[in-house]
């Protein structure tokens, strides 16, 4: 029976593309094509569009022109009426659909999870899933496999379920949680855009909000579907005692996250010191922290050992921080006089602050000469101090040898006390 249905579709729609309308319908199509070209094109030339999920990178892959080309495709159908006979318009719509449905989950999945190799093989699995629901749509398949599928029934508890209210409600709960990612993620960018100190403030209401978000896009979907939502107070209490044995420290690191952001402990854009690990925080997520080292290195720490652990924190009142380097110079220099010469070409560096300002010390007489000890401030940690110590190190080179001052090197007397005794 279905295989002499499809064939009556199939038929019909080769008739309907040999008909003299068709070419009318298909010249509509062409129209609606371009001009959704046309208007997307004036669009991405006067907004900034850098992979955005509506234009996408080159401004037809997003997914603003699709949905205007299925728009302008529904209106010339409506228009036409049953001026023709549908031909065209059966193949166009159901794909433009498809293609809508696509890039829509497509560009939300590669906003909301960047570097997920998981959310790739997703993908491609919509692309087909979405080819495949559009190819059975035009031949008149999918309606008697879905009624087909209704026809298989069994009951859990008081639900009675089929195969295809099933299919239906994968479907729902889809599209419901793709819609909701969506949203999370124009508020979650609309948040973080122009933030500055309150940085960690505006992570924090961020992942609050995509939190509730799914939250409540998971409870539409449920209902969408038909599920009884009375039952999720016995999954509530089941999820409960998960968490009370395996899933304790998970629910820990991401109560800790929410603590760190809420507290300001330790904020995005802080040097600090976690575990003998030191480092940039270059992200605070639900359940870890990215802390990046200078040299490129990173580390993704749990939210709870930031909380239950020493974290040495470089820049959580003031950002400035003190480095030293030392120098030695000839017991006969005059170092009273020297001392500003060399504070004045450390102040010159850059990077160096002026206030405080640097300060020449004399520390220690050592064997081989005067031992001076040169302090000095930065406020940009997280930009490296071996660089700005060796500036440093390089401005007091260029003085010393420009005042003639030697930088003392060890020496030593040997003494030949056999050949005195024996004149």
């Amino acid at each position: 029976m279905v295989r002499s249905a499809t064939a009556d579709r199939l038929g019909q729609i080769f008739d309907s593309l040999r008909a003299p309308g068709a070419l009318i319908e298909l010249g509509i199509v062409v129209l609606c094509l371009a001009l959704a070209w046309l208007l997307v094109r004036a669009i991405a030339s006067r907004v900034q569009h850098d992979g955005s999920i509506w234009l996408g990178r080159r401004g037809v892959d997003g997914v603003l022109f699709p949905v205007l080309a299925l728009l302008f495709a529904v209106a010339g159908e409506w228009i036409l009426g049953d001026a023709v006979p549908r031909a065209v318009f059966r193949l166009a719509v159901p794909v433009l659909m498809s293609l809508v449905l696509i890039r829509l989950t497509v560009r939300v999945l590669q906003q909301a999870f960047p570097k997920s190799q998981l959310m790739r093989v997703v993908e491609r699995s919509v692309s087909w899933i979405a080819w495949i629901g559009a190819v059975l749509w035009i031949t008149g398949v999918l309606p008697l496999a879905m009624a087909e599928l209704d026809a298989i029934t069994w009951k859990v508890g008081s639900v009675k379920l089929s195969v295809g209210s099933v299919i239906e409600a994968i479907f729902n709960t889809s599209i419901v949680l793709v819609l909701t990612l969506w949203i999370s993620q124009v508020l979650e960018q609309r948040l973080l855009k122009g933030a500055g100190d309150n940085l960690s403030v505006r992570k924090m209401a961020s992942n609050l909000l995509r939190s509730l978000l799914l939250f409540v896009g998971l409870v539409l979907a449920l209902s969408a579907a038909g599920i009884d939502l009375t039952a999720l107070g016995v999954l509530g209490g089941a999820i409960g005692v998960g968490l009370g044995f395996g899933l304790q420290k998970l629910a820990a690191n991401y109560v800790s996250g929410f603590v760190i952001l809420a507290e300001r402990s330790v904020r995005i854009g802080d040097m600090v010191t976690v575990d003998g690990f030191a480092g940039r925080i270059t992200d605070i997520n639900t359940r870890y922290t990215v802390i990046r080292a200078l040299d490129g290195r990173e580390s993704i720490v749990p939210n709870e050992m930031m909380i239950v652990q020493r974290v040495e924190n470089s820049s959580l009142a003031d950002a400035r921080v003190a480095l030293s380097t030392v120098v030695q110079v000839g017991y006969e220099t005059d170092v009273e006089a020297l001392m500003p010469k060399l504070v004045a070409a450390v102040a010159a560096v850059p990077r160096v602050l002026a206030d405080p300002g640097p300060a020449v010390t004399l520390s220690a007489f050592a064997s081989d000469g005067l031992e001076l000890t040169i302090g000095f401030w930065i406020d940009d940690p997280h930009n490296g101090a071996g660089n700005v110590r060796s500036a440093v190190n390089l401005a007091l080179l260029r003085t010393l040898n420009a005042e003639g001052v030697e930088i003392p090197f060890p020496q030593r007397v040997v003494r030949q006390v056999g050949d005195a005794a024996a004149d």
